[in-house]
């Protein structure tokens, strides 16, 4: 028999309902009610993951052998295409799929084994918001918070202190139908807050926002790092987010984990400069014209013309189009830039970042 919750208009919502769209609640009486437990901030990390795998029934590998850890106080980011693995790997962590292989272990706790006391001890913010929109924004975090068993005298004010926390106290008796997207946004966060987790998950949280609503939501993700010393695991396929907002991320290819660090680490592994040349015919002939040439560290197909990494982009410009003219390739367009994330991505992968999963144009493997 399915468990009914009845908000203070009187809809009701069955426990699986908020579970499923990312609002943490038991599978029984007896794991909500574990809630009241007293929970014990454990000194190691907040999430390890080593070799994690999933394998669907049809053959589907969604997750092929990902490792990472997550540090308590940090935000980490797993950037990727759509498509790469990321949503499949925190469902996983969060309880709501089984691995195929591997483990993996939350706020110290193994999450095949122990997925109850995993729960009790996390948000979740799924990427399709879970709020109910003909409730206001007071009914939807007091009945978040009575499906998750806070105590009436507890709920009370830790409501009030989220909705003034995420910025929404002003429109806290309206209902939720009326707020913008960043508004539901900023309340979804907030339920998923609402237990006082050790660590939040976060899966696509700005997708669909636009930039000023999504540099909100980036201040209010740094404040629960700041504030709350809490783990944060959110993942992203804007690589601007992953840049600004993350201490390390990992980025995920095709299920795999292709290279794990801080931001300004993984683009100090990238030597030097990168020369775009936009050239008008003969592209396949190019990088062997520029094979031998000095200081150049790099070569990568780019569709109508080449990426080259160079030690000095400014002083190997001229010799790079005098080079390809002489071997009878017209360059059309020139520009220059320093490492980016993007750039670190093509490094691993052989193309560029794009965010559907699909290839860039000119995708290509690279001549190091």
């Amino acid at each position: 028999m399915t468990t009914l919750i009845t908000s203070a208009r009187g809809h009701t919502h069955p426990v699986w309902k908020s579970y499923r769209h990312g609002f943490f609640t038991g599978e029984s009486a007896t794991i909500i009610d574990a809630v009241q437990i007293g929970r014990e901030r454990t000194p190691m990390d907040a999430i390890t993951v080593e070799n994690l795998t999933k394998t669907y029934s049809n053959g589907v590998r969604a997750v092929d052998g990902v490792s990472f850890n997550v540090r308590q106080g940090e935000i980490f980011g797993l950037l990727g295409p759509n498509g790469a693995g990321k949503s499949t790997t925190v469902r996983i962590l969060v309880t709501l799929t089984h691995a195929s292989g591997g483990s993996a272990v939350v706020a110290g706790y193994d999450v095949r084994d122990h997925p109850a006391e995993v729960r009790l001890r996390i948000g979740y913010v799924a990427q399709n918001s879970g709020v109910d929109k003909y409730d206001t924004g007071r009914e939807n975090l007091t009945l978040q918070g009575q499906v998750m068993r806070v105590p009436s005298d507890v709920l009370r004010p830790r409501v009030d202190r989220l909705l003034e926390w995420v910025g929404l106290s002003h429109a806290a008796e309206k209902l939720v139908e009326t707020y913008s997207g960043g508004m539901r946004r900023r309340l979804d966060i907030a339920m998923g807050l609402v237990n006082e987790p050790d660590v939040l998950f976060l899966d696509e949280p700005t997708t669909g926002l636009d930039p000023e609503s999504r540099a909100i939501l980036w201040k209010d993700l740094e404040r629960i790092r700041n504030e709350r010393n809490m783990a944060v695991l959110l993942t992203t396929h804007y690589l601007e987010e992953a840049d600004a907002l993350c201490d390390r991320l990992a980025i995920i290819d095709h299920g795999t984990v292709v290279t794990e660090g801080t931001p300004s680490a993984l683009k100090a592994e990238i030597r030097g400069d990168t020369v775009t040349l936009d050239l008008n015919g003969r592209t396949d002939q190019a990088p062997e014209a520029l094979r031998d040439l000095e200081n150049v560290l790099e070569i990568i197909p780019n569709g109508a013309g080449i990426l080259v990494r160079v030690e000095n982009g400014a002083a190997a410009i001229p010799a790079l189009v005098s080079r390809l003219e002489h071997a009878g390739i017209a360059v059309h367009e020139v520009t220059m830039s320093r490492p980016s994330l993007d750039d670190v991505y093509l490094h691993h992968t052989g193309q560029h970042f794009s965010a559907d999963g699909a290839s860039s144009d000119g995708e290509g493997s690279a001549i190091r």
